[in-house]
Formats: C-alpha cells, structure tokens, sequence
C-alpha cells in the first residue's frame, strides 16, 4: 500500500467579495474531471459557478455546488467507438471547431443577462474566449495537460500542421476558423493565436511537463494535480492475501483492445502473490479474454484513485489523468500509449524512471511480466516517486488554483 503525500484540502477563507464565475467545458472525462475540485473550492469561497456542459455531466458537476448550464453538443458522445474520430489530424479538429460554432448561440442566450465576472474553461471549449471577449471579463484557461513552451510552434506545430495546410480541406477549415473570429471581433487572427491563452493553470504536475524550463510562467502556472478524496466514486478494497496489486486501465476511450487484455490476463494471471485489477472499458466483453484466473478481476469500470493507493503496479495508456495520479500515488508505471498526448506522456514518464514505455504491439505476456516485476523490486524508481509525489504536494492543487482565479477577479 502506498503512503504518499497530498496536497492540503482544508477550505481556505477568501477575502473577496462573492463573484459569478463561469466554467466552459465538453463532455469527457479528462477535460470535466480535472476542474471539479477548483469549482468545489471556489463554490466553498462563496462564490457563484456557472458551469456550462451537456447534459450527461449536470449531475457530476452539480455535485461541487455549481449551477449546470446545459447546451448541445455535437461532439462524439463519450461512449462512442475511437474509430469515429477517424485517423488525421483534420479528422481531429474538425468536430471541435464545429461543436464551438454551433455551440456559442446557446451560450449566449443562457447567458442572457447574467454575464459573469470571470470566465474559466477548458482548453478545448473554443466558445468561451469568444464570450469572454464579448462580456468584457478575464479569461482563464485550466489545461489538462502539456503547455507550449518558448519554441513550441517551431519544434512542434508547424511541423505538425505542414502537411495538413497543404491539403484543401486543411486550408478550408483554417479558412473558416478565421471567420469566425473575424465574426466574433477577436483579436486573434488565426487558429494558433486562438489556442495560445493569456494567462492559464496548468492542473498537472510540472515534471509531466516537456521543456518545463521554457514555459512562459508569467502566463502559465503550475498548479499540479487538483484530484480530491472522489469518496463519491465508491471505494475499492485490496483482498486478503494479495502481496502485490496491478491494476490495468486504458482509461474511457481508447479502450478496444481485448487482444492486450488477454495479454494481461496471461501476464498476471495466475502468478503467486500477485491481484490483477482489469478495467476493460465499454467495448470489450469478458467472454473475450478466455479463461479468468482466480486472482484476476475484471470489471468495466473501476474507482481509479482508490485502487492505486493501495495497488505496486500500474498499466496505463499514459493519459493526463493517469499519469498524474500515478505520481501522486507513488505507484510505478507501465505505459502503453494508445493517443494523441499519450505517447509524449509515456516518454516523460519513463525519462523521470518511474515507469517503462511499451508499445501496444509489443506488450506480450513475457514483456509485461518481466517489466512489471523489475519496476517494482527497483528501490530507484520507488525513491524517484517518493521525491516526485513530495514535489507534487508542495505545487498547492485545488487550495492554489483557488487563489490565482481569485487574484485575477476584477475588482
């Protein structure tokens, strides 16, 4: 069982006067999850939160004290098969850009007469800057994930984006993103300047952060992991016997992967002293996997947090979320990216020796027995999570992030 370090949770008394904030973001998992401690400390403050999201998340979200505002997405829903989202970069942009434009009427109109004096969103909820600029108010972006960093649009951007300005549907959506902040009178010309905010919090750790040393801190603000007790989300409890726990999790979406599963099952299956925890996500059966050892439990869906305090081994798809959580947990990692950010994740990962990156194709049985085994007998790896998890602590969470929105409430 891991004993690691938190961040203070106690309330913090403000000194403001109650202000209405508002909150943007979409409904997934890793962009609502991460603002959910900040909005219950800032509704704890007194303050009024707006939350704008569809409906599938209102309960989540009313359940930190803020007000649901609900509004239409267009956007895959969150059970949607991976393959929706196609396999190019457009395939990616496209639905956001689209999801915004549409989405922003709604916004307004719910806003009606009740701007707020603050705005708050997630870096994918293209509307709210818009709003924000319409309304006259400060606007704060909370990033789930990595930052750029001074050079970022040279080593990675415009690489990034090189061949796709080459193709015509590239050009046309770029096109259409220019008019509509043309529409809009933003004073952001383009994409990029769009996706570039003015002042943000960071809510991951800096050491998941590449190049950290470059990053802007008078914009971007390192608030670490703002992750709470989640006792809502149940509790799970490590069964007698067990020596050592792994639990296996590819998160909510890129989770269609029985073929690594059964790799998994054969991995620990069965292996003396040991208890596999296997989320296995919507789109795989149990019948699937083949013979289920004793010591293996395989289950949709798992309290995550509460599993790796007391779990020695974590496979992950090397996400935001988990990531940070690993850390925060002093647990060490396999990571086995499926996506986007995932494979950078897992590169930081294994660069601060804590975990071990394996590709999909390569995580057999042998491989992930063998890994698994060496990270956690390493007295390295668990002195680098202790001094992480330390670190991690002292960045302030929820309590911090708190105060920097308050800072920036006009007066």
């Amino acid at each position: 069982m891991n004993a690691t370090p938190r961040a203070a949770t106690s309330r913090t008394a403000t000194s403001r006067a109650p202000a209405h904030i508002a909150m943007f973001s979409i409904a997934f998992p890793g962009h609502v999850n991460p603002s959910l401690e900040v909005i219950r400390e800032l509704v704890a403050r007194g303050h009024r939160v707006s939350y704008a999201i569809p409906a599938p998340y209102a309960d989540k979200v009313a359940a930190t004290g803020a007000e649901p505002v609900i509004y239409t997405s267009t956007l895959p829903d969150e059970g949607a098969d991976p393959e929706v989202w196609g396999t190019e970069l457009i395939d990616n942009l496209e639905p956001f850009l689209h999801n915004g434009i549409q989405a922003l009427p709604q916004l307004i109109k719910a806003f009606e007469g009740d701007a707020p004096d603050l705005v708050l969103h997630d870096i994918t909820a293209y509307p709210a800057p818009v709003l924000a600029h319409r309304w006259g108010v400060p606007a704060i972006s909370l990033s789930p994930n990595l930052v750029a960093w001074e050079g970022y649009e040279e080593e990675v951007a415009k690489p990034m984006y090189a061949d796709l300005l080459k193709t015509e549907r590239g050009q046309a959506y770029m096109d259409r993103f220019r008019g509509w902040l043309r529409d809009n009178d933003m004073p952001a010309e383009d994409f990029f300047q769009f996706i570039a905010p003015t002042r943000s919090l960071v809510l991951i750790p800096k050491a998941l952060q590449p190049n950290a040393d470059r990053v802007d801190e008078s914009v971007h603000t390192f608030v670490g992991a703002c992750q709470g007790e989640r006792s809502e989300q149940g509790e799970w409890h490590r069964p007698a016997g067990a020596g050592k726990v792994v639990l296996v999790s590819l998160g909510s979406s890129f989770t269609k992967q029985p073929a690594f599963y059964r790799e998994c099952v054969k991995a620990f299956g069965d292996l003396p002293d040991w208890h596999l925890v296997l989320q296995i996500g919507r789109f795989v059966e149990e019948s699937e996997l083949g013979r289920i050892p004793a010591n293996v439990e395989v289950t949709r869906w798992v309290p995550q947090l509460s599993v790796l305090r007391q779990a020695d081994l974590f496979v992950t798809h090397a996400g935001a979320g988990g990531s940070q959580e690993g850390l925060a947990t002093a647990t060490p990692m396999i990571a086995v990216p499926q996506a986007v950010d995932q494979f950078g994740n897992a590169d930081m990962l294994q660069g601060l020796g804590v975990a071990r990156r394996v590709d999909t194709a390569d995580a057999t049985a042998e491989v992930l027995r063998s890994t698994g085994e060496s990270l956690v007998s390493d007295p390295e790896v668990a002195r680098r999570l202790r001094e992480i998890a330390v670190g991690m602590a002292a960045e302030g969470g929820t309590l911090r992030a708190a105060d920097l929105i308050e800072a920036e409430l006009p007066n």
